[in-house]
């Protein structure tokens, strides 16, 4: 048979005629489809929603910023604590112009009393405040996912003690908590880590204040997510493939890390992103109540904590960082709800 041919099939019985040719097709109206990886449509359906990429945007900027910030103060573009009197009015106190000393210089203005550029110093509360929210949703995820991975697939008494902790784990005062023991628990962070303060922006006080918040943080933010990372757990165990992999002679660790992990990670994706404005939340609160890292080395929970003595003499010392925090926990919420639609197409905002 040569190119071109056509081969004709009858089937007995019946009046069909198959016709199978080996010429060359040339019908537009055939498409090829390729498949896509349900995270291909994830992502597809993330960047299909408008809000949410514009959120993401915004989100990577800031955390460009917050990496850029202790390389600019260590080039010396930034200077965060150089005191600029001669930018004060007369008394001393408020900045001298408008809107908070705002110029080319100074595009943020200044702060009141001793003159600082706000916007360097912003740039670095971002820098602290994102390394203290992130470190500590790690932290949280960590212990969470281990926890909730380990009472879901084992149950029985272990599933029975390990909800006990968690029941027992809400029920403590964070609050009192977080003031009772921050003066040990700092104390002894700052007789370990002394001596590796050179090698951080970090003064040794404020990585023990520091380091104490986060482990706050951590302590009292796990239990939701070895909740949800339990329920997960509870509708994996049971399926196919865990059995094979029973059935293989797979070890515990392995069930846990290379079975069951990787099939829990979109629920905990949308929970970090939810956690990391809330713990910036969080800093700014404790900021309020003396605990955190202190002054000269800004964050956004210290610079506001700072302004509300300013609020009459220079508003906008309190407004620009408070617009900072809210836009900061505004578009990470945002990415965050975008993620869960994106992850969950039966899920409508």
């Amino acid at each position: 048979m040569t190119h071109g041919d056509e081969v004709k099939m009858t089937i007995p019985g019946s009046e069909l005629e198959i016709h199978e040719t080996d010429a060359p097709v040339e019908d537009d109206s055939v498409v090829s489809v390729a498949g896509r990886s349900p995270t291909q449509l994830a992502i597809a359906r993330f960047r299909a929603d408008k809000l949410s990429m514009i959120s993401f945007t915004v989100t990577v900027f800031i955390v460009l910023c917050a990496i850029a910030a202790p390389i600019l103060v260590a080039t010396g573009v930034l200077h965060p604590n150089e005191f600029h009197q001669e930018l004060l009015s007369d008394d001393g106190v408020a900045p001298a112009g408008r809107f908070g000393g705002i110029s080319w210089d100074h595009p943020f203005g200044v702060d009141p009393a001793s003159g600082r550029d706000l916007l360097a110093r912003l740039m670095l509360a971002i820098t602290s405040s994102l390394t203290i929210a992130i470190s500590g949703t790690i932290l949280t995820v960590i212990i969470g996912s281990v926890l909730g991975i380990v009472a879901g697939f084992s149950g029985g008494f272990v599933d029975a003690v390990i909800g006990r902790i968690i029941d027992l784990t809400l029920s403590f005062p964070q609050t009192l908590m977080l003031l009772a023991l921050s003066g040990p628990v700092v104390l002894m962070f700052r007789t370990q880590i002394a001596d590796f303060a050179p090698l951080s922006f970090f003064e040794s006080a404020d990585l023990s204040n520091g380091f104490y918040v986060i482990l706050i943080l951590a302590i009292f933010g796990w239990p939701p997510v070895a909740r949800v990372v339990r329920g997960q757990v509870l509708s994996i165990r049971e399926r196919e493939f865990i059995e094979a992999a029973r059935l293989l002679g797979a070890s515990r660790r392995r069930l846990y890390f290379k079975e069951v992990l990787p099939n829990v990670w979109a629920p905990v994706l949308v929970y970090v992103t939810l956690l990391v404005p809330a713990y910036i939340s969080a800093e700014a609160a404790f900021n309020f109540l003396g605990v955190g890292i202190k002054p000269p080395t800004p964050t956004l929970g210290n610079i506001l904590g700072d302004s509300v003595s300013y609020t009459s003499a220079d508003p906008m010392y309190f407004f620009l960082p408070g617009a900072l925090l809210a836009l900061i926990v505004v578009v990470f919420n945002l990415v965050g709800d975008g993620a869960r639609d994106a992850l969950d197409p039966k899920s409508h905002r």
